[in-house]
């Protein structure tokens, strides 16, 4: 198909390969069992098929639905081998992906029309929230982009910490306050200090805590608010990270974010430690929020835009 042209540079491929490597013997495995002394796909294979993608935690809606398409292929090309699933499954997901408007971006690129580009990054605590503030900025850096941090999830020393540790490694400026002072503050005196100097990004860290949504949403939107006194339109992006390996969990920390506020992107990371790769296919489909970034591995450089058509291309290839 079209669809698996090959974009990346070969060593991004690989590492994306590699970060599926678990996802996908896994699902292969199961699917090889399924279909072992089957000749045509028939409702038998289609029942396995069900139980393996929600399995794979890609989700009850959207294993319906890619069930669906498999079903109308079926029924159309009247006989259809098992030796040609893995095919079908690509363009399937692929297709279901593509009513996503998102995924094809191929480097780290912000909009040339908002300086400073404002992203305000949300996601609860363990997820890889700081490791990907951390990994964005080194990647916005080598774009030739000035970079401003802002440590605005005061509830936690270590957050604060954590996210200074990483402004270091990068060497971009970061602003921070004491732990308890008020996050919206926080915003505030980072944006005004990127507009001074100039910067092309900002990227505000938020307290990841979803014990009360009222007040996670107050907090969010309070923090919104002080931003628009120096940038108008900010944030441009509110990203929400999720962790990919837990499965089910990311899918209900999608819900309560995206009731709490305004989610435009996400981030799924650490896919290379779990199984669980087939999240980041029913996230996309189920929330209709692009998935923009996702975690393939340890190193600084292991965060990769997604591709949904190279993402595919690797878990069934």
């Amino acid at each position: 198909m079209s669809f698996f042209k090959k974009i990346f540079s070969s060593e991004k491929k690989e590492t994306l390969d590699k970060g599926l490597e678990k996802s996908k013997t896994t699902f292969f495995s199961k699917l090889n069992k399924a279909i072992a002394g089957k000749s045509k796909v028939d409702d038998d294979v289609l029942d396995n098929l069900e139980e393996i993608l929600v399995s794979s935690d890609v989700g009850v809606n959207t294993t319906l639905k890619i069930i669906e398409r498999i079903e109308a292929r079926v029924a159309k090309d009247k006989y259809l081998g098992t030796s040609e699933l893995n095919q079908i499954l690509r363009e399937e997901i692929a297709g279901l992906l593509s009513e996503v408007d998102s995924g094809n971006a191929t480097d780290f690129t912000i909009p040339q029309n908002k300086k400073p580009y404002v992203i305000m990054v949300v996601g609860v605590n363990g997820v890889g929230k700081t490791t990907t503030i951390g990994k964005l900025a080194s990647q916005f850096k080598k774009q030739g982009l000035k970079v401003v941090l802002g440590a605005a999830d005061t509830f936690r020393a270590a957050a604060i910490d954590q996210l200074q540790v990483w402004a270091d490694r990068v060497q971009v400026p970061m602003v921070r306050q004491n732990m308890g002072s008020d996050p919206a503050s926080v915003a505030f005196d980072t944006i005004k200090s990127a507009v001074n100097q100039d910067a092309d990004v900002v990227i505000i860290d938020t307290a990841g805590r979803l014990h009360n949504k009222v007040n996670l949403m107050n907090e969010l939107t309070k923090v919104k608010r002080v931003m628009q006194k120096v940038v108008e339109d900010a944030p441009h992006d509110v990203l929400l990270v999720l962790d990919g390996s837990t499965g089910q969990n990311a899918f209900e920390q999608a819900k309560q974010f995206t009731a709490a506020t305004e989610v435009t992107s996400l981030a799924v990371t650490k896919l290379d430690g779990t199984a669980k790769g087939g999240v980041v296919i029913g996230i996309s489909d189920q929330f209709k929020i692009p998935v923009k970034y996702i975690g393939v591995g340890e190193g600084i450089d292991d965060l990769q835009v997604f591709n949904k058509f190279e993402f595919v291309d690797s878990f069934f290839k």
